[in-house]
């Protein structure tokens, strides 16, 4: 690893880390997935973002301009979160599940009223809490997909 890290930190994972970057957003951190646009493009975006690069790749961890990196050594994303996780001393607990797993944005809270017409009815009338990306509309709820996510996070903090 190169620099340094703490709780408030962003990402940005290569288009060889697709599904860590939906792990750390699980865990409330902001994570983009750079796809494409070469090497350069994304130690330029990470530079002007002020992002930590995730990468798989030992050729570009060596580059000057990649200074706050990050060499991924697992191909497993289990294996890929408890290394991140460890090595840069997140905090897993504090902001689960309040980013958006597809587009990362900040989830607010919205009004069961609001949602009927856009989850199943057995979830409208089994659950009371619900959150909205306001990016990509996407509705979140704590259902059983949460408990299997919480299962996958406490086995990688133990």
């Amino acid at each position: 690893m190169t620099g340094e890290s703490d709780s408030g930190s962003r990402f940005i994972v290569d288009e060889m880390l697709g599904r860590l970057a939906k792990w750390l957003r699980a865990i409330g951190y902001d994570a983009v997935y750079h796809n494409g646009g070469g090497d350069s493009a994304l130690v330029q975006r990470a530079l002007e973002e002020d992002r930590m690069i995730l990468t798989k790749d030992s050729h570009l961890v060596k580059r000057k301009l990649a200074r706050k990196s990050l060499l991924i050594k697992s191909d497993r994303p289990r294996d890929q979160l408890r290394q991140v996780v460890r090595e840069l001393g997140l905090d897993v607990r504090s902001r689960m599940f309040t980013r958006c797993l597809i587009c990362n944005r900040e989830l607010v809270s919205i009004g069961k009223e609001d949602i009927r017409d856009r989850v199943p009815i057995y979830t409208y009338l089994t659950q009371d809490k619900f959150y909205r990306c306001p990016n990509c509309r996407r509705v979140y709820w704590p259902g059983t997909h949460k408990d299997s996510m919480l299962e996958v996070i406490s086995s990688i903090i133990a």
